[in-house]
């Protein structure tokens, strides 16, 4: 499927799994679909997996995006606590579309929960309770990882996926590898033809010794090999060093998964002459994550680097990574956003693009990851091969039969499916113009405890009186008699006959409170 394709099903609000190999362009995509989808007044909430792909992509983590944090299951108790945060219901209620990125790491236990909360706190049994889905990722990347099994709980084997059943959008085009004989062997991998042409290309890399001003990232398996490369390597260097420390603003509670998700260290220890990568995107375009640099100069307030790629200069000023939820900033982490490249974990290199990187495979422990470190890179030309051991080439089996299944269901999609032209959606003046009235939370406040008092009274669900999603309606617009009830999704002529009167005589209350005490002297 073409990228334009893809976007078209997003716009259309269609539910979809936007897959493909690394450098199809999903990115480029999704960038695309929150741009539109936002000019026409939708709100798209960007989340991801773990916390470096939310840094990378500009949003949360699903974790905290959804509330549900680290919890395993969702015990009744805890859907009541969760229901009574109104903060947490007005997201659910006022989001179109939810994307999370990196959707490989995610467990299907996780993805249920969240299906199970979103129903909830919508009040409606559709799949996520309607959210449209957007489910980004690589199924062929690093899987979701449980301590607990040797089982791997893939999300696309849960019963919410199963019931949600989102398009497959399998991006075909490819914009990092083109032409290039690594695009072959990860294209074999993926189709498990992986033969002894492919294994040759892998083997002509081994012993290759880097040449160049600028010594390639080193990818290793293990932290223990990060952590004693880079230090040894910054040992070897004279010179004073200079430490930067990372800022922290926000309760501990949210900073705190926030600070592990991103790359740069709480101390970040440099000297003239070493090895660093950036660790975020720059908005002025000057860099990208993954970009690598040896600094320079630091006699200045700021590092002085020269990019590998380009021998540009620039002075690296702190980056702030901003968690925001509901309009306001909860968490903020100020740090320079380099660290040390002399080698870094191929876990936490899945969705970095890079140049050139020198890795070793010799202890790969888990399917997956020797398709992850190769699909960093560029071109072969970039690729320093240290080791490769047996596992390093595989993937899950699992994943074969669903990928071509999904590769044949998108193919059939993609002949039903039209280029999107931008421009046509920019434009479109058939756009239905987007209520944009807040809601009055003190109101839906105090419908919901109407609604609760009047379920126990007939002791029946809440939802069955009204969905929350009914309720928020009523709490935006206000309606001031029975007419106005009957315009509001989800009440209809039962429903207005039944409780509108009692619906009215709340609303009344919220917008015309009685006197109180004090203010009948003033």
């Amino acid at each position: 499927m073409r990228q334009a394709q893809a976007l078209a099903r997003l716009i259309k609000g269609d539910s979809v799994f936007l897959t493909g190999p690394p450098g199809a362009g999903k990115s480029y995509v999704l960038r695309q679909f929150v741009h539109l989808a936002r000019r026409r007044g939708l709100t798209v909430a960007v989340t991801a997996s773990t916390g470096i792909a939310a840094t990378q992509i500009g949003g949360a983590t699903i974790h905290s995006w959804s509330g549900i944090g680290i919890r395993d299951q969702l015990a009744p108790n805890d859907l009541a606590n969760l229901s009574s945060k109104d903060r947490l219901v007005r997201r659910y209620l006022t989001t179109d579309a939810l994307i999370i990125d990196e959707i490989s790491m995610l467990s299907g236990n996780f993805l249920t929960m969240l299906d199970q909360l979103a129903r909830t706190l919508r009040g409606t049994d559709a799949p996520f309770g309607g959210l449209q889905m957007v489910l980004v990722g690589d199924m062929f990347q690093l899987p979701p990882i449980n301590r607990d099994s040797s089982e791997i709980d893939f999300a696309f084997q849960s019963a919410a996926w199963r019931d949600l059943d989102p398009l497959p959008c399998y991006l075909t085009e490819q914009h990092r590898q083109s032409g290039d004989e690594l695009a072959e062997v990860l294209h074999a991998m993926r189709d498990g033809s992986l033969g002894q042409t492919h294994l040759a290309i892998l083997n002509s890399r081994i012993g290759m010794v880097p040449n160049g001003d600028h010594e390639p990232t080193h990818l290793y398996s293990h932290n223990v090999d990060v952590d004693a490369m880079n230090a040894q390597r910054l040992a070897r260097i004279g010179g004073e060093v200079h430490t930067y420390t990372m800022e922290l603003r926000g309760p501990p509670a949210i900073v705190e998964p926030m600070r592990r998700g991103v790359l740069t260290p709480d101390e970040l220890a440099l000297k003239v002459g070493a090895e660093v990568m950036f660790v975020a995107n720059d908005q002025n375009l000057r860099y990208a994550n993954g970009s690598l640099a040896r600094v320079v100069d630091l006699s200045g307030p700021w590092p002085i680097v020269e990019l590998a790629a380009t021998s540009r200069r620039m002075s690296v000023e702190p980056h702030a990574w901003v968690l925001e939820e509901d309009g306001s900033t909860k968490a903020e982490i100020r740090q320079l956003p380099l660290r040390l490249a002399w080698a870094i974990t191929i876990h936490k290199s899945q969705g970095m693009s890079l140049d050139a990187a020198e890795i070793d495979l010799s202890r790969s422990f888990t399917p997956g990851m020797g398709y992850v470190a190769l699909s960093r890179l560029r071109s072969l030309s970039g690729l320093y091969l240290k080791g490769l051991n047996t596992m390093a080439l595989q993937l899950h089996p699992e994943i074969f039969d669903f990928d071509r299944e999904l590769r044949r269901r998108s193919d059939r999609l993609a002949e039903e499916t039209d280029d999107i032209l931008i421009e046509e959606v920019v434009t479109d003046e058939a756009v239905p113009a987007v209520d944009t009235t807040p809601l009055d939370l003190n109101l839906f406040t105090q419908l919901k405890a109407w609604r609760r008092e009047q379920a126990r009274t007939e002791g029946v669900p809440a939802y069955v009186i009204a969905p929350d999603m009914t309720l928020a309606d009523i709490a935006t617009k206000t309606p001031q008699d029975s007419s106005d009830l009957l315009r509001i999704k989800g009440m209809g002529t039962t429903r207005v006959a039944r409780y509108g009167e009692a619906i009215i005589a709340v609303i009344q209350r919220s917008l015309n409170p009685p006197p109180t005490q004090d203010s009948l002297f003033d």
